[in-house]
């Protein structure tokens, strides 16, 4: 395939167009700091025709349709993985290993449909579940690919029309998903539109739109929020968390370690369930510090595109500059060498508590002295998107978990991937509204209708 990166198009109506209104930044290479291309969106007449033409679209998408879509999309997974790479500055090895969610979030899709997740009978009474209407589904840039995969897969099999709009930062692997779904489905049922907050918020305020899955930050989640609220639109809402890892006093110190690091550095820090606070026993929290500073510092760092890279450069030189504004360099340790030239920034330890997400590889540290006091601070913020602990005695460590206010808390692991497929990805406080999954967001793009006969089904009491 190319080594150029694609042009940033949009889809409306099945009629490819090139997004002519520039956001006034450039798209850079995370690796130099160079510029690549501008970012844009598209135009708001051509956003209202995207509107209406979802409108008046239906159609039922068959489970061999999205099978279809699967197998086109596995041939092109190494070039998706490339262009999310060259975009977040993620290494290649860790987009390639997430490639499978996009063709495998359309076979899910397929596979849900087959089995009746959209129809069941309770007693002789129906229960169909109809498409909501059109749906819009909000992607960021961490993760673009695979996100707008899960979204844009479950929505079509639900038999809602789609707009996809990614993220202004990220927008080369959706123009690959597009043209993949375009050539197997009507072209109302999906359309792509690129754009930042302005695009976004005219297509949130579209009383046209029917459901809106977003995945963000807290400010976006209110917009959306606010919006749907007034039409009484179901909202979709994962907005990001400050993700605790509680290393209990008899963890192994090679698991705990290692722990720390991979959750600190997966995705470069970029990812909504990485480490946010690091909670350790004051009596061991010398041992572990040095033990996690010397995994931290042998990290392989370089461009993403080096297959043997482990931590990569940021997304965009603005976004280190945020990092760098916000952090107090006296109460702080970094990592690394990291190169001179890019947009990389070190993994960083705070000292204390961090009430807020960073969004970046920076934790803070605190510690305690009892497990009960391990527990509070775990959930001492309004966040409750994932938790992690860490414990030799599993059993202890689930107990302790089982106290965590969060969706989905793991012991002992710090993978990138779920605990199940076919569990909820559930967010609580700060962290969003509803759940994600595998059979969650397709339900979410879904209403119930019952449909009986009265007097078939009675309910007998002695």
């Amino acid at each position: 395939m190319s080594t150029e990166l694609p042009a940033v198009a949009d889809l409306i109506d099945g009629e490819w167009g090139t997004p002519s209104l520039d956001l006034g930044i450039a798209l850079e290479d995370p690796a130099t700091g160079a510029p690549v291309a501008r970012a844009v969106a598209t135009a708001t007449d051509r956003v209202e025709r995207a509107l209406a033409i979802a409108e008046t679209a239906s159609g039922r998408i068959e489970p061999a349709v999205l099978d279809a879509i699967a197998a086109d999309l596995e041939a092109r997974l190494p070039w998706i993985a490339e262009l999310d790479a060259r975009a977040t500055g993620v290494p290649i090895a860790q987009t390639t290993l997430l490639g499978p969610i996009v063709s495998g979030s359309f076979r899910l899709a397929a596979e849900q449909i087959r089995s009746g997740a959209l129809r069941r009978e309770q007693d002789g009474v129906e229960v169909l579940r109809l498409p909501l209407g059109p749906a819009l589904c909000l992607v960021p840039w961490n993760a673009p690919a695979p996100m707008a995969a899960h979204k844009v897969a479950n929505a079509l099999a639900a038999g809602c029309p789609v707009i996809l709009k990614v993220s202004e930062l990220a927008p080369y692997s959706s123009v690959v998903l597009a043209e993949v779904i375009a050539e197997h489905v009507p072209a109302g049922m999906f359309q792509l539109v690129q754009g930042g907050a302005k695009v976004g918020a005219q297509l949130v305020a579209a009383s046209r739109i029917k459901a809106v899955s977003f995945t963000g930050g807290p400010a976006g989640g209110r917009s959306v929020a606010t919006a749907s609220a007034a039409m009484f639109r179901p909202c979709q809402l994962e907005l990001g968390g400050n993700n605790p890892l509680v290393v209990l006093p008899d963890a192994d110190p090679d698991a705990a370690t290692r722990m720390a690091a991979e959750l600190l550095t997966t995705l470069n820090g970029q990812w909504c369930r990485a480490l946010g606070r690091l909670i350790l026993p004051a009596d061991r929290a010398d041992e572990l510090l040095d033990g996690i500073g010397k995994r931290l510092a042998a990290l392989r760092v370089g461009p993403p595109m080096d297959p043997l890279t482990e931590f990569g450069p940021l997304v965009h030189s603005k976004h280190v500059q945020q990092l760098r504004s916000s952090l107090d360099p006296h109460g702080s340790r970094s990592f690394g060498v990291m190169p001179a030239d890019g947009n990389y920034f070190a993994p960083t330890l705070l000292d204390g508590d961090v009430r807020d997400e960073v969004f970046g590889p920076v934790a803070g540290v605190t510690t305690y002295r009892r497990t009960e006091e391990a527990v509070t601070l775990a959930n001492a913020v309004p966040y409750g998107l994932e938790g992690y602990v860490c414990g030799a005695d599993e059993q202890q460590a689930l107990g302790v978990a089982r106290q965590i206010r969060a969706g989905e808390v793991k012991v002992n692991g710090s993978s990138i991937m779920s605990l199940h497929l076919m569990t909820p990805r559930p967010a609580w406080g700060l962290s969003g509204l509803g759940e994600e999954g595998t059979a969650e967001t397709l339900r979410f793009f879904t209403g119930a209708r019952v449909v009986g006969v009265e007097g078939r089904f009675a309910l007998h009491t002695s």
